[in-house]
């Protein structure tokens, strides 16, 4: 019977071990670190837990020891008992405190140090926490993208953290410790707003994904993100495509909807675009319906502040943010019913209505066109 539970215990370790793997693709794994920030808590983290790990073997090599040594016989006398025993007593205090102390010296020097001020040169972005989804803000350019940001390799990114609601937090565990996104609170006037920072500088290209870390309603689970880390040349040429106006199709220069930055300047040449018959209908659609009213697209009078900004959407690797991967079957499935894929998603479908706007009653060809359309927006 011995044998037996032995076998078992083993089998189980066994297959718990299993589990476990350093190999693998785990797209949220923290102890994975790819910037100098997540290299610093990972390895305060690997320092705290071996040196847990010699004090738990410690305390187990001598519970051991005393369980065989001391262990009760037949007619054993009565042990010396220890209650009150001023040395033992002052030993198991200081002990476990000194630990303590060894610990908190460590960590309170990386709190410090992830907690210093701006890098000088360091490219800030800000992040707006939305139910259910993320706004990234260039300051210095002026440029918008949501639920996916890019941001160069081996150059200094302050992330400046706040929220348009609830409270949110920022987590890439890749990248560096997850910090909240707090609504920005009414101030007295002359006073400046307090964010949270997180500083960092990403030592891999890659994308990793993000995930809001608080609790913040229905959707909470399906609020992700994603962080492009790409060479500058990259980047500087991803922020370029940012900043270019959408293209005009050049069967739309006498549409009052038509995609200019002005609504009575004809594009010049070099900014006529031929499209597909089926993409320049869905972007009459796009622009005659009531998404202008919420969403936004770089070069277009498509200029809402409330729902993501949608330009350049056909690059990025994913919708609903983070939840689907882009493609156009996934994002007429979105189009049409939202709410179905992220419960409390304020955009409305074709047949239920979102927040304060009624369903959109489109047909199923209408909505393939304005997923042509959006998927053109590369």
């Amino acid at each position: 019977m011995k044998s037996l539970r032995t076998a078992l215990g083993t089998l189980v370790l066994a297959l718990l071990t299993a589990g476990c793997s350093l190999e693998g693709d785990y797209p949220q794994s923290s102890v994975a670190p790819t910037s100098d920030f997540a290299l610093m808590i990972h390895e305060l983290y690997a320092d705290i837990f071996w040196w847990t790990l010699l004090i738990l073997a410690v305390v187990w090599v001598v519970l051991a020891y005393i369980l065989i040594r001391f262990r009760a016989r037949p007619d054993s006398p009565v042990p010396k008992q220890i209650h009150g025993h001023m040395g033992l007593e002052i030993g198991w205090t200081i002990g476990p405190a000194l630990i303590v102390v060894a610990i908190s010296i460590p960590t309170i020097q990386a709190v410090f140090a992830t907690q210093q001020g701006d890098p000088e040169g360091s490219l800030v972005v800000d992040v707006i926490g939305h139910q259910y989804w993320w706004e990234f803000r260039y300051p210095d350019s002026g440029l918008i993208t949501a639920n996916e940001v890019h941001i160069p390799v081996d150059r200094p990114v302050s992330f400046r953290i706040s929220s348009d609601d609830v409270i949110h937090s920022f987590w890439v565990p890749m990248l560096g410790g997850k910090r909240d996104a707090n609504p920005m609170r009414i101030r007295p006037e002359g006073e400046d707003p307090k964010y949270n920072w997180i500083h960092l500088t990403a030592n891999e290209t890659g994308t990793f994904w993000g995930q809001c870390a608080e609790f913040c309603g229905d959707s909470h689970s399906l609020m992700g993100f994603r962080v492009v880390v790409e060479d500058e040349a990259g980047f500087q040429a991803w922020q370029a495509d940012l900043a270019t106006p959408v293209a005009a199709p050049a069967t739309a220069a006498a549409d009052p909807a038509q995609d200019t930055t002005t609504a009575d300047a004809a594009p010049a040449p070099a900014q006529v675009a031929q499209v597909e018959p089926l993409v320049e209908q869905g972007r009459e659609i796009f622009h005659q319906q009531t998404c202008i009213a919420c969403h936004a697209i770089a070069g277009t009078n498509a200029m809402g502040e409330i729902a993501p900004n949608l330009t350049l959407f056909g690059r990025r690797s994913s919708l609903a943010a983070g939840w689907l991967e882009n493609t156009p079957e996934n994002l007429q499935a979105w189009i049409k019913a939202p709410q179905d894929i992220k419960p409390g998603a304020l955009m409305p479908g074709v047949a239920v209505a979102g927040g304060n706007w009624p369903a959109t009653n489109l047909t199923d060809d209408q909505v393939e066109a304005i997923a042509a359309y959006l998927y053109s927006l590369r």
